[in-house]
């Protein structure tokens, strides 16, 4: 149960910088009346602007920080002295003490559960999960408050909302808000799995990707292992093939071919040389004849010489000149003839000297010394069988290394688990949130019984002759002897009635679901439109609310008639521009 205690304000809206209180831990129905002594006290309009909404503002602002109505917070600061609001209140919940204090320039929010405050981030002002932490407290809205604790003629009428809005107020009445909270809780512990899947398959990707590697790496390996060993046997299979060879090799004939190879490559490169030399002298030889030759020519045909620009014979003297030179080109042609010559005889004859060397000698070795190294090479080769022969594998370690410690198993257990969990966290949410489901049915239909009975009945005490009723699909069904009704279609009374007979039927579904609360306001519904019968049965609905159910309710009216029908009456007196409340709650007698 929620009781609250006591509510106090200082420099908030009407009431100025001395503190104003009111105990709300009574169980009795009061009458609320204001008394304006700034517009003359007793004349007609002395009632109004006194301050007695500002009661249930400051409930409102206390318990969810903003005015029952739509103002401004800043608004809500005495304009008179313009600071220092502050609004205190304390409530009790389940054997713990709660208060909370907000105020404005400063601004401020504190909370403490029990006498310890709850510390807020006091630089932003209020804290938005501190007051969701109030908002759990309470275990309702706003916009439910103000339906089911604190009624208002401002307020707008629960069958005046657009639909969905009805809906919304509804749903949350009827504990299916409450699905809608669960279902987001669900979404977000499914997401919770939904990244638990994913960073696990990308554990298990990775450990994939990881062998996938290793598993290149040991095929290389492998790769190089069978290289290797085809290797070893081919080269085992060559050594004993060379000593085989080596060990029936005559080797005295070896050297001595070896010894014929070096006479022979002597000879052949003689020869080499000396064809490569007759090469060069046989055309030298041949240009040598022709330079003979020609100046045998140019000679015998010197006497025949005429000029050759003018065509005439030449002169003895010039024939003369050209005749020695001539004869000298003839001399050097003759002499280089005759060298050239006889070096082309001394080839010939070195070559004809050397003779025919017939064909090459085959070695087994390239060389001489290898020849006489060939004992040693034996033995050499023998050593290099055995060691080839018993060479360790060095792929082997690796790759068992690789198999055994390297590749890691790959469990998809996890995943597998954790799948089929979300596919039954998918399967809860679809039925929190599915309007088909068999859980928001079996909830409608059993909590809007309980409503429809609650609102037959009041609606039957506070005397109004329509049947209203909800539907399943949340919609209102109003009808009078068969004919059916809007809402705009009632009288003001009647709408009066409708609304405060919804407003009750209301607060006993949300009691019977959630929690009982000890206060209840009504702001001035019965005052305008109403009748006497309609007044009197309002009044009597309260009282007995008040006895039986042991709630302090506060009724606000600018009936003075009233005060005959209550025991209990809060004068809020208007005097120089600030509000007080008379010695809170007087006996009247």
């Amino acid at each position: 149960m929620i009781k609250i205690k006591d509510l106090t304000v200082k420099n908030f809206m009407s009431v100025g910088n001395q503190t104003q209180a009111v105990d709300f831990e009574g169980e009795q129905l009061t009458l609320v009346l204001g008394e304006n002594l700034d517009q003359g006290g007793d004349d007609s309009g002395s009632r109004n602007g006194t301050g007695k909404t500002t009661i249930i503002n400051a409930l409102s602002y206390a318990l969810y920080g903003t005015a029952l109505t739509n103002i401004k917070r800043n608004n809500l600061i005495n304009k008179t002295n313009s600071k220092g609001m502050l609004v205190t209140l304390q409530f009790e919940k389940d054997g713990n003490q709660y208060r909370i204090e907000r105020g404005r320039s400063p601004t401020f929010f504190r909370f403490y559960i029990n006498n310890q405050e709850k510390l807020v981030d006091e630089s932003q002002g209020d804290s938005r999960q501190t007051q969701d932490d109030v908002n759990t407290l309470l275990g309702m809205s706003h916009d439910m408050f103000k339906h089911i604790v604190a009624l208002n003629t401002y307020t707008e009428p629960f069958l005046s909302m657009r639909v969905n809005d009805q809906r919304a107020i509804i749903e949350q009445l009827l504990g299916i808000t409450i699905l809608s909270e669960k279902a987001t809780a669900l979404k977000e512990a499914t997401r919770q799995t939904k990244d638990a899947i994913t960073e696990e398959t990308l554990k298990i990707e990775a450990i994939q990707t990881a062998n996938s590697k290793i598993e290149a790496s040991i095929s290389s390996l492998e790769g190089r292992q069978k290289a290797w060993l085809s290797k070893r046997t081919t080269d085992t299979i060559k050594l004993r093939e060379a000593i085989d060879e080596l060990e029936h090799l005559d080797i005295e004939s070896e050297l001595e071919s070896h010894e014929k190879l070096s006479n022979w490559t002597e000879h052949n490169n003689a020869i080499l040389a000396l064809r490569k030399e007759l090469g060069t002298l046989e055309p030298a030889l041949e240009r040598a004849g022709k330079s003979v030759a020609k100046a045998t020519k140019d000679i015998v045909d010197l006497d025949d010489a005429t000029c050759y620009t003018c065509g005439q014979e030449l002169h003895a003297d010039k024939k003369a000149e050209i005749a020695e030179r001539k004869t000298k080109e003839l001399d050097d042609a003759v002499a280089y003839q005759s060298e050239i010559d006889v070096k082309v005889k001394d080839v010939m004859a070195a070559l004809e000297e050397i003779g025919d060397i017939n064909g090459k000698p085959t070695t087994f070795y390239d060389a001489a010394k290898e020849a006489y190294e060939h004992r040693n090479n034996v033995e050499n080769l023998k050593q290099a069988l055995d060691t080839r022969a018993d060479e360790e594998d060095p792929y082997t370690a690796q790759i068992n290394d690789l198999n055994e410690t390297a590749i890691q198993k790959v469990n998809w257990g996890v995943v597998n688990e954790l799948t089929s969990f979300k596919e039954h966290q998918d399967f809860l949410l679809k039925l929190l949130t599915n309007k088909d489901s068999f859980i928001r049915k079996k909830i409608i239909d059993q909590n809007l019984a309980y409503l429809n009975n609650r609102l037959t009945y009041y609606l039957d005490k506070i005397g109004l002759p329509h049947q209203v009723v909800f539907q399943n699909d949340l919609t209102v069904e109003i009808t009078q002897l068969g004919q059916d009704l809007d809402f705009d279609n009632l009288s003001r009374g009647e709408r009066n009635r409708l609304i405060l007979g919804l407003s009750f039927a209301f607060r006993d579904v949300w009691e019977s679901l959630y929690q009982n609360i000890n206060l209840l306001f009504i702001d001035e519904l019965i005052d305008s439109g109403m009748d006497t019968a309609g007044v009197e049965n309002s009044l009597s609905i309260l009282k007995k609310m008040a006895r039986e159910r042991k709630k302090n309710i506060y009724l606000i009216s600018h009936k003075d008639e009233l005060i005959g029908r209550v025991n209990h009456v809060l004068r809020v007196v208007k005097e120089n521009g600030f509000t007080s409340y008379a010695n809170d709650l007087e006996v009247v007698e």
